[in-house]
């Protein structure tokens, strides 16, 4: 029945119709294009306002940093050697080791915002895969020769002498 009015239309009658369906799928894509718009501004904007609002006071570094302290763990009075690569594999952590763990380099390779949080001594032990008391509960810790009892929560510094003693 459609197509027998479509055959009494004139050529005049015929682009009228053709144009007025041209203008409403037009408008029909404009209005779909700003509810997309719409929607992804307010996923935006709801993601960015509930972000935790971070205090200055936990902020080390906006821009990242590559720091080198260096830790030796021993047990019983024997030095034990801190394994290679710790925090390299499928995902690469930023506080790692490479080939110079034997020297006790930690490496701390940030991108961006740091937190006191990211880069404390339990978060290598964490990485490492290991608690800070794996290797006993009776621990001493000095940093720099100075005795510090906050052993996991410790805020490692650049080039810190981090020394762990389990008896």
């Amino acid at each position: 029945m459609i197509k027998d009015m479509d055959q009494r239309l004139s050529k005049k009658d015929e682009r009228e119709l053709q144009r007025h369906r041209a203008q409403f799928r037009s408008k029909v894509k404009i209005i779909s294009w700003t509810f997309v718009i719409i929607a992804v501004v307010l996923v935006v904007t709801w993601t960015i306002a509930s972000q935790p609002k971070i205090s200055e006071s936990e902020i080390v570094s906006r821009s990242g940093f590559h720091w080198h302290p260096e830790l030796t763990i021993y047990v019983k009075g024997e030095k034990l050697e801190i394994p290679e690569n710790i925090g390299i594999g499928t995902v690469h952590q930023p506080i790692h080791t490479h080939d110079d763990s034997d020297q006790g380099i930690v490496h701390m390779e940030f991108q961006g915002l740091v937190r006191n949080q990211d880069i404390t001594l339990g978060q290598f032990f964490k990485n490492w895969g290991k608690d800070i008391r794996s290797f006993g509960v009776n621990m001493k810790m000095t940093i720099n020769g100075e005795e510090n009892t906050e052993y996991e929560k410790y805020i490692m510094g650049d080039r810190d002498k981090i020394e762990l003693r389990y008896e």
